[in-house]
């Protein structure tokens, strides 16, 4: 009986470890696989060139902001005008727009503000 026992106890380890390298080979032969189906890398001629003027530089300008429409209803980015991708347009004034002071300097932070 004792022998019976210790058979097992070599057998099953053996056996679990043999599933196991299985599954780790299959799992590699699949990922081989799916990787020989897969676009080849881009060639250098196909790379992103830079425009003939060079580099675009910084542009730095005040936006009008778009009004979200008052609804009774939660709004979702699909049923802003454009699905919420419209761009704004550019303001005619040049200061920047400044916090008051007082005030915490971000919707919703729930912070104390600013101190006089």
């Amino acid at each position: 009986m004792n022998l019976a026992v210790d058979v097992y106890m070599i057998i099953g380890p053996l056996i679990a470890a043999v599933l196991v390298v299985a599954l780790l080979l299959g799992a590699f032969w699949m990922g081989v696989r799916i990787w020989r189906r897969e676009p080849p890398p881009p060639r250098p001629e196909e790379q992103p060139r830079l425009p003939d003027e060079g580099p675009v530089g910084e542009v730095r300008e005040n936006r009008e902001p778009e009004e979200v429409p008052r609804s009774r209803h939660r709004l979702t980015p699909h049923r802003l005008k454009a699905h919420g991708n419209v761009g704004s347009r550019t303001s005619s004034s040049e200061q920047r727009p400044r916090w008051d002071r007082g005030s915490s300097g971000s919707f919703g932070s729930g912070g104390p503000g600013a101190h006089r």
